[in-house]
C-alpha cells in the first residue's frame, strides 16, 4: 500500500520580516512533504512576493490567496492541499529538521487521527526569556490526554477536518482550541508528540504581550471556553485584593499574600533556571523581578478581554448562530459515524 499524500500548509500575513525563516525550514525537514500551500490573506507587505521568489528558485511551494483571518485562511489552504495528511503551522515559526516526520508518524502508523505537537521559545532579549520562562511550559508539565493542539504544530487526517466542517471561521481567536474540542466529540483518536517542535519568538514587549492576551480572553469570551478558568481568576484577585486591604489591622495577612505570590510564580522559576542557567546575578535578578510583573499583565489583560468577547457574542445574533451552527455540525457528524470507528485514545 502506498504512503499517504502528506501537505504541509499555513496561512501568513505581513510576515515579510519573517517568512523565509519558516519557509527555509520547511525545505530543510528530514522527511519532505508531497506539497507545501501556503495561503496569503490579504497581505500588504512583501510577503507575496517573497514566497514567488522561492517558487520561481524551484521550491515544492503552491501559494493561494483568500481569508479574511487565520481561521478561514488556513481552511482556503486545505481546500487547494492534495494530501491525504495535513500538518499545520503558523507563521512567525521556525521548524524543526525532524517536525513533519514525527508530527506525521503516529498518522502513518494508524495510531492516531489527530497529533499535536510542541513548541519552544526562541528569546532574543532578557525580557523575552522571562515571558517564555512565566508563559511557555515544558513538556514534561503537560498532561498528553488533556492536551488540545494548536494550530502552529498539528497533523490530522483530511477527512478529520471535513468532519468538523473546517476551522471555525467565525473566531478570529482560539479558533485551533475550537477545532480540537469539536474533534474530541467527535471521537477521534489523538496523540501528543512533545519532540515535534517548532520554535518561536515571544512578544518582545510588555504593550504587545498584554495585547496578544486581550485577544486571547476576548476570543475565549466570544467562544464560551474556559469559564470556569476565568472565574477562578477574577475570584482569585478580589480575594487577594480584600486582603490586602485587611492586612493594615491584620499585617499577618501579608504573609499570607507572599506565600500566594510565591507560588504563583514557582513554576516560571524553575523554568528559567532551567533554560538559562547561565545567567549572571544581576540579569538573573531582573529575570526573575519580571515574572511577577508579566504574570499581573498577563492576567489584567484576560480580565479585561474576557468580558469584551461575552459581551460581543451576546449583542450579535448571528454569531451565537455561527457557533451553534458549527458545534451542532460536530455533534451531527458524531451521530452519523459508523461504527464509532474514531475512538479517544
Amino acid at each position: 500500500m502506498d504512503a499517504p499524500s502528506i501537505s504541509l500548509v499555513c496561512t501568513v500575513r505581513d510576515e515579510s520580516d519573517n517568512i523565509a525563516e519558516l519557509i527555509d525550514s520547511m525545505l530543510t525537514q528530514s522527511m519532505p512533504p508531497d506539497e507545501i500551500v501556503i495561503n496569503d490573506c490579504q497581505s500588504r507587505d512583501a510577503t507575496p512576493q517573497i514566497i514567488a521568489g522561492y517558487i520561481a528558485a524551484g521550491a515544492p511551494i503552491r501559494l493561494v490567496r483568500g481569508g479574511h483571518n487565520i481561521p478561514s485562511g488556513r481552511n482556503n489552504a486545505i481546500r487547494h492541499a492534495r494530501g491525504a495528511i495535513i500538518a499545520c503551522t503558523d507563521a512567525g515559526l521556525r521548524l524543526d529538521p525532524h517536525w513533519l516526520e514525527r508530527i506525521t508518524a503516529p498518522i502513518r502508523q494508524d495510531s492516531a487521527d489527530v497529533v499535536g505537537g510542541f513548541f519552544r521559545p526562541a528569546p532574543r532579549s532578557l525580557f523575552e526569556l522571562a515571558l517564555g520562562a512565566t508563559n511557555y511550559r515544558e513538556a514534561e508539565e503537560i498532561d498528553p490526554v488533556r492536551f488540545l493542539p494548536f494550530g502552529k504544530s498539528c497533523a490530522f487526517r483530511r477527512e478529520v477536518w471535513e468532519r468538523a466542517g473546517g476551522y471555525p471561521e467565525w473566531a478570529n481567536h482560539c479558533e485551533d482550541v475550537v477545532f480540537a474540542l469539536a474533534l474530541k466529540r467527535l471521537g477521534f483518536r489523538f496523540a501528543f508528540v512533545p519532540d515535534a517542535l517548532v520554535f518561536f519568538r515571544p512578544r518582545s514587549s510588555l504593550a504587545a504581550f498584554a495585547r496578544q492576551y486581550y485577544y486571547y480572553a476576548r476570543g475565549d469570551g466570544v467562544a464560551g471556553l474556559w469559564t470556569l478558568r476565568h472565574a477562578i481568576r477574577y475570584a482569585t484577585y478580589l480575594v487577594a485584593a480584600a486582603l490586602l486591604l485587611t492586612s493594615r489591622r491584620h499585617p499577618w495577612l501579608l504573609t499570607l499574600i507572599a506565600t500566594g505570590v510565591a507560588a504563583y510564580v514557582r513554576a516560571p522559576l524553575w523554568r528559567l533556571q532551567r533554560r538559562a542557567p547561565a545567567l549572571d546575578f544581576a540579569s538573573a535578578l531582573r529575570a526573575m523581578l519580571l515574572i511577577p510583573v508579566i504574570r499581573l499583565v498577563g492576567d489584567v489583560a484576560k480580565m479585561v478581554g474576557y468580558p469584551v468577547g461575552v459581551a460581543q457574542r451576546l449583542r450579535s445574533a448571528s454569531l451565537r448562530r455561527e457557533i451553534a451552527q458549527y458545534r451542532e455540525g460536530a455533534s451531527l457528524q458524531q451521530h452519523n459515524l459508523p461504527n464509532q470507528r474514531h475512538t479517544s485514545a
